[in-house]
């Protein structure tokens, strides 16, 4: 008897939870199709904050700025459709801040965790100024 169960119930078990995976539908991803924007308005933005302050080359200064931008245009996707045009700087500036921190110290340029938070802010910043309501 309990060979027969586990022949006819496991394989409609098995069926029946992998359709359930594969047809549900998830949940989209919190950024939206404006990230390569922000990603771009934050390499460019931290290019220039940092050849003003001396700190890092060129290229880390674009990488760490275009994780920066796309991270602030996640944290603006979590909020609901409505409001996604209406940008919060505040949210924006302390975004930004965290992840050039938080990548600073990813890729090696963590002796100036202040200074990366900075350029962070900056480019949250430099985002909310240029996308807001649009």
């Amino acid at each position: 008897m309990n060979n027969i169960l586990k022949r006819t119930l496991l394989p409609s078990l098995m069926a029946a939870s992998l359709a359930g995976v594969t047809l549900v539908p998830a949940k989209p991803a919190a950024a939206d199709d404006q990230v390569l924007r922000d990603a771009g308005i934050g390499a460019v933005t931290n290019v220039v904050t940092g050849a003003v302050r001396g700190n890092g080359n060129v290229l880390g200064n674009a990488v760490k700025g275009g994780v920066t931008g796309a991270a602030v245009n996640g944290a603006n996707g979590l909020r609901n459709t409505r409001n996604r045009h209406h940008r919060n700087i505040g949210q924006d500036v302390v975004v930004g801040a965290g992840a050039s921190a938080v990548t600073g110290v990813v890729t090696g340029d963590g002796r100036d965790t202040l200074g990366n938070a900075v350029d962070g802010a900056a480019v949250g910043a430099a985002i909310h100024l240029l996308t807001n309501g649009k």
